[in-house]
């Protein structure tokens, strides 16, 4: 199942080229009131609702995908976790750069460990990514986005793929300098989501997909997922070890070589197999 969400947070079903607004079917939703759950509750209920969903979604009302503006599919992460330098090429290109690393330590990643983005970065792939530092470089990253589907903590990694709810296509812009990471990366508009969640169930194994950006119609990077340093259930077993991760929350896994400098009005195309494929406008912050 491709479930997204849309314009003003309508909640969809992707087929083809259409969109089959699901919206009613949130009503099946668990109530809350304050303090409401620092999880995303859709994605926490979502193997409860998915009946409920695809039986909407056989009489839904149909939009055509390219007439609706995509949100990001998780409304509610707590927590948007990133892998530094998880592809040995680009964690070689980032070492032979200084216009990379900016003589900030860089070690693999068994020994840099995690970041964590703020959530109030994250966008879909209908909104802008708003440029800031311009006297600086701000860099494309595409990654395969593991969201969380279910609480997990110290999970081994045998485990670890039973608690995804899916996968979506991730970018991680970052503008380069000496400042720590999260700093650098959690600008607003910098940690973008889409342009759909793909149930695991679709995905089968994280572990083969092919991934590939372009910028203005020219590729820029293109791997796979087979060539990460940890792959997704090392990564969700690492970072369970550390803390515990919720419904919704956002594992970014780290990006291949061939990261380089973003303009205002440029149109980034980011695409993994089976999972989908965005593109997303670059602005400039006002």
């Amino acid at each position: 199942m491709r479930l997204c969400r849309f314009d003003n947070n309508r909640v969809g079903v992707v087929e083809e080229d259409v969109v089959r607004d699901v919206t009613a079917a949130l009503d099946g939703l668990p109530a809350y009131r304050h303090p409401l759950p620092s999880y995303d509750v859709l994605i926490a209920n979502l193997d409860t609702l998915r009946p409920r969903i695809e039986e909407a979604a056989r009489t839904a009302t149909t939009l055509p995908l390219n007439t609706v503006s995509l949100l990001s599919p998780v409304a509610n992460p707590g927590k948007l976790v990133a892998a530094p330098v998880n592809y040995q090429k680009h964690y070689d290109e980032v070492l032979a750069n200084a216009d990379l690393h900016h003589n900030n330590q860089i070690a693999v990643i068994q020994r840099a460990g995690f970041f964590l983005k703020a959530t109030s970065s994250l966008i879909g792939a209908g909104q802008p990514i708003l440029l800031r530092k311009l006297d600086r470089r701000n860099d494309y990253e595409v990654e395969l986005a593991c969201i969380i589907g279910k609480t997990a903590s110290n999970v081994p990694r045998s485990a670890a793929l039973a608690c995804v709810a899916g996968y979506c296509v991730g970018l991680d812009i970052t503008i380069r300098g000496p400042e720590e990471r999260s700093l650098r990366k959690s600008v607003d508009t910098y940690s973008v989501l889409g342009p759909w969640l793909t149930t695991a169930d679709d995905i089968g194994d994280p572990g083969h997909l092919a991934l590939q950006l372009s910028v203005n119609g020219t590729v820029r990077q293109q791997s796979n997922t087979n060539d990460l340093i940890l792959g997704i259930p090392e990564l969700l077993e690492y970072a369970s070890s550390f803390y515990t991760l919720y419904p919704g929350d956002v594992v970014f896994t780290g990006t291949p070589e061939g990261v380089g400098p973003l303009q205002p009005d440029d149109v980034i195309e980011a695409s993994i197999e089976r999972v989908g494929s965005m593109k997303v406008d670059v602005r400039t912050a006002l």
